[in-house]
């Protein structure tokens, strides 16, 4: 009885605030509501999949001999977001017992996104939150287990592979790698204030959100001034903010950014603060030679300073490139024999949900490829063994 009528609860909540989302459609959203959101979404989910279990089932289950043995698996998946889940799909589908562990942030980015309108399918946009939901469930009702929990240590040299959470330790025959990689922030307190609310770190995903709008974008580097670029299809004036007196850029991109009239540049400047209320407002921007501030009226702030590769855990296991970034070798295929990765966590260039999905998709592949060759592998070798013993037997 408590059961259902916390999950009534929840469901209302959850009903009211997906409505305000949607209410709200103007572009103008609240970090806190999504961030609420995505509990309520999350209790929901649970208080639906989940069962109840009885004392005396959890007595045999916790009792049994192989209650703190390791868990093998055909694959685990280390990360969510769209590559994790679209792999767990296809490694479900294809019968590999899957395993994935979700991270610290069950569904990746998209968790703090709001609207996403260029993922294939929605005519009309899709809630970021609720298409992490919709992949989780679609890998579940295939068979994938989904554990939200961290991987604080993996094992690579040793077969099987162990990977170590939290709470437990499993073992897989094959790995796959997609826990992504975060955008570098300003580091200023109001920069999380107005995350979701003006402040941004994707302007291929959100720059249609801010048509007619004055936006600042921080950086000096491609990506920035890619971005910067790409803005001026949409705002009415892009301020370029950079801490140098020089762009980082490539000359082609330098050139372009200053042939652009809507792109005007504020060189040593750093952004000192965020004001507004709903929404942002103005970006105060501090001149790092003589300490001067200027409030400039602005309606979004794109930070494009860098991303990190969220791939500490697998220092002195795998190969990565200078930036931290995963090294592939063949295809999907990391230093390791067995162990692949998908999404941001490799691809610093494209950082689309839907790219991170294909890589999922491919990896995916590769991973029960490489599980069938590893099969008849060992069946060759097993009976090469048996008639080299028969031979001697003779």
């Amino acid at each position: 009885m408590v059961f259902l009528e916390y999950s009534c609860v929840f469901l209302k909540f959850d009903e009211y605030i997906t409505c305000q989302i949607f209410w709200n459609r103007g572009g103008s959203f609240s970090e806190q509501i999504i961030n609420w959101s995505y509990v309520f979404l999350t209790c929901n989910y649970y208080m639906s999949t989940n069962t109840h279990v009885d004392n005396d089932e959890y007595q045999d289950r916790s009792s049994s001999p192989s209650a703190n043995m390791p868990v093998l698996y055909d694959v685990i998946i280390i990360g969510s977001g769209p590559a994790g889940y679209t792999a767990g799909v296809y490694t479900s589908r294809a019968r590999l017992k899957t395993l994935i562990i979700s991270g610290t942030l069950p569904g990746g980015q998209l968790m703090t996104t709001s609207e996403v309108e260029n993922y294939p399918g929605f005519p009309n946009g899709i809630f970021g939150p609720e298409l992490m939901m919709n992949m989780r469930q679609q890998a579940e009702r295939f068979g994938s287990t989904v554990i939200d929990d961290e991987v604080i240590r993996v094992n690579f040299k040793q077969r099987p592979f162990m990977i170590t959470t939290h709470s437990q330790i499993y073992e897989a025959q094959s790995v796959l790698i997609c826990t992504g990689a975060s955008p570098r922030k300003l580091g200023i307190p109001a920069e999380g204030q107005f995350a979701g609310r003006g402040v941004s770190y994707c302007a291929t995903c959100d720059g249609p959100f801010f048509r007619g709008e004055d936006i600042i974008v921080v950086g000096g580097g491609d990506t920035a001034i890619e971005e910067a670029t790409f803005l001026t299809k949409f705002g009415k004036s892009v301020k370029i903010v950079h801490r140098r007196d020089s762009l980082r850029a490539s000359k082609i991109l330098q050139d372009k950014a200053f042939e652009n009239p809507k792109i005007k540049f504020l060189w040593n400047s750093v952004v000192a603060d965020i004001k507004g209320g709903k929404k942002i407002a103005d970006v105060v921007v501090r001149d790092i030679n003589n300490e001067k501030e200027l409030k400039i009226p602005a309606g979004g702030l794109f930070v494009a300073i860098g991303h990190e590769p969220n791939t500490a855990i697998f220092k002195g296991q795998l190969e990565t490139d200078d930036k931290g970034y995963i090294v592939l070798k063949n295809q999907t295929r990391t230093s390791v024999d067995g162990v692949f990765a998908a999404g941001d966590v490799h691809d610093y260039r494209y950082r689309q949900a839907v790219t991170a999905a294909g890589f999922g998709c491919m990896a995916a592949l590769d991973v029960e490829k490489w599980l069938t060759e590893s099969k008849h592998r060992k069946q060759e070798e097993i009976q090469e063994r048996a008639e080299y013993a028969q031979g001697r037997s003779k």
